[in-house]
């Protein structure tokens, strides 16, 4: 029931995107434990959201955001009356910030769940980090229910690498 409620607000999430962004909507996706389908009853909705036309600094985002967050408040009250309570916490990017990169990709890597992802744009930037990951012999060390990542296991001390 729980996984069920997180997928009607993730649905409603992907539907108000598409309508308040239109042409301007690059990407929408849910990462975290959403992303990786293990939500617990007090998760948050971890969105990321690359659109074009997006406003400088934060506030100005979270305000344009503020009509997907009115066409979420149904689905949330109705979730929240079931034992799922939970909010959506938008991370916003423009294409060019998206394709700039960002360490917070990393956990993108395996736990991104794309809803809508107009021809294959990010799927391809994440894709080709990987990629990179790879090369570098990156790994995700998980122990004890929590991760971090080795970026480089045989770094020496004053080496210069990119990801």
């Amino acid at each position: 029931m729980l996984v069920h409620c997180f997928e009607e607000v993730v649905t409603t999430l992907r539907s108000a995107c598409v309508r308040h962004y239109g042409d301007r909507l690059v990407t929408v996706g849910v990462f975290g434990s959403v992303g990786r389908g293990t939500p617990g009853p007090w998760s948050d909705v971890d969105a990321l959201i690359i659109a074009h036309g997006l406003g400088r600094g934060r506030g100005r985002r979270l305000r344009d955001f503020d009509a997907v967050e009115a066409a979420l408040s149904g689905v949330l009250a109705d979730v929240a009356g079931r034992g799922c309570d939970t909010t959506v916490s938008p991370v916003f990017k423009t294409p060019a910030e998206a394709a700039a990169g960002s360490l917070l990709f990393l956990d993108m890597i395996d736990d991104l769940r794309l809803l809508y992802d107009r021809d294959g744009f990010f799927r391809t930037h994440l894709d080709g980090f990987a990629v990179r990951l790879r090369r570098l012999g990156a790994r995700r060390i998980r122990r004890d229910g929590t991760w971090h990542w080795d970026l480089k296991p045989d770094y020496r001390p004053g080496e210069v690498f990119e990801l």
